[in-house]
């Protein structure tokens, strides 16, 4: 039950007493996220959070909103929380959880019937090969989960002994509290402290299972690994999990969390695979042909003459399968180039005679160079010829008269 205190709600939400839905919706999506009690630790946090809520409440009905207005609404005494809230949508607001856990903790559902706890979920890894996620496969793992206890029954209680109905709650396993702000009074439903919500007390707890009536059983179960599984993929078993805190309570599921092992020829990723293949500094001047590992049988590949470090060959269709689908990933090949050291001195000899023979090499291509295009003068001749006077330039003697001058040079006095 919530009672409303006397501050205005269009002040609570920051809004104007002519604010449209969309306003006020607006505003207290912000506010509601600001002192979200999972959210904001201020000890103030999970008050200001129902004021806000109760406030959106009144103000998004427009049949509430009416009476407010009118002042026929002077308080929100009487409605059950079901009432204010029932009718909101909070998934659009809070997602897909839809926020309902965090007002059925708040507020509590009044007479409405609360649905027995779900056990918890747990998670299995398992680690699978390559080869597994080529072509599937069936594995088995082992779990750990409690059974009703065959000491004592699962009640609990030590043998000969007996459990008692809680004399806080009744046997309900939930308080009432009340709380107050100012002018507000809230009233919601807890966990009793005492019994720990079992609504029972067990003076004398079974050794073996400490009281809590379930002891830890141990099976294995069967699991279906598909072709392609992705990396991570978690496989659900329903019902496998956690027992209830609830008899009635449904168990949790288990979860299946498939890795692939590491192998020392492939690094993946997603689909694809990626293999490292070292060769030889002679293999990547003169070129070779060489063959490589795959998932199947290996494959032949050609490294070109003159194959730099890091080149990459893409080998098609030799990855995983893709998950859903009938196609393969591929398979990248880089190559990384192994510098041998000379083990004998002909060895030595023959890498001394390479070096000379390139050296030469160098030393001829750099001379044909310089020799078979004529030297460009440098920017030095260049501004001295620009800095040269123009008369210099006009006493230039003439040059030698060719052989179609008819071997004569003219004479300057001759017309």
């Amino acid at each position: 039950m919530v009672v409303n205190q006397q501050r205005d709600y269009y002040e609570i939400l920051g809004v104007a007493h002519d604010a449209d839905e969309k306003t006020i919706r607006d505003a207290f999506r912000r506010l509601a996220f600001a002192y979200h009690p999972d959210r904001n630790k201020e000890p103030d946090a999970e008050e200001r959070f129902k004021e806000i809520a109760e406030a959106y409440a009144v103000l998004s009905d427009p049949v509430k909103r009416a009476e407010y207005d009118r002042g026929s609404l002077a308080s929100v005494e009487g409605f059950s929380v079901r009432d204010l809230f029932g009718g909101l949508e909070w998934s659009d607001l809070f997602g897909p959880s839809g926020g309902s856990d965090l007002f059925d903790r708040l507020f509590g559902r009044g007479t409405t019937r609360r649905h027995p706890a779900r056990g918890a979920d747990i998670e299995v890894p398992l680690v699978v090969p390559l080869s597994m996620v080529l072509s599937g496969g069936h594995e088995e793992v082992t779990i750990q989960r409690p059974r009703p206890c065959p000491a004592c029954g699962a009640t609990g209680a030590k043998g000969g002994t007996a459990w008692h109905t809680c004399p806080d709650c009744g046997g309900s396993g939930q308080q009432r509290m009340t709380t107050s702000r100012g002018n507000v009074v809230v009233r919601q439903v807890v966990t009793c402290s005492t019994c720990g919500g079992r609504g029972r007390i067990i003076d004398d707890p079974c050794p073996r299972c400490e009281g809590t009536g379930n002891a830890v059983e141990e099976s294995r179960l069967h699991v279906v690994i598909p072709p392609g599984i992705e990396e991570g993929a978690a496989l659900r078993i329903p019902g496998r999990g956690m027992p209830s805190p609830d008899p009635t309570g449904a168990p949790g599921d288990a979860y299946v969390v498939v890795t692939s092992a590491p192998d020392p020829r492939f690094d993946r990723r997603g689909a694809d695979l990626w293999h490292r293949q070292e060769i030889d500094v002679t293999d990547a001047v003169l070129g070779t042909t060489l063959r490589v590992p795959t998932l199947g049988r290996p494959r032949s590949v050609t490294v070109e003459p003159g194959t730099q470090p890091g080149t990459t060959l893409r080998l098609a269709g030799e990855g995983l399968p893709r998950s859903g689908s009938h196609d393969r990933g591929d398979l990248y090949v880089t190559f990384a180039l192994t510098v041998a050291q000379a083990r004998t001195d002909r060895e030595r000899a023959l890498w001394e005679a390479l070096r000379a023979v390139r050296q030469e090499t160098a030393a001829a291509a750099a001379t044909q160079s310089s020799h078979g295009r004529p030297q460009r003068p440098t920017s030095r001749q260049r501004r001295l010829r620009r800095k040269r006077p123009r008369s210099d330039r006009g006493s230039e003697e003439p040059p030698e008269p060719s052989v179609s001058d008819g071997g004569q040079r003219p004479n300057p006095g001759s017309p």
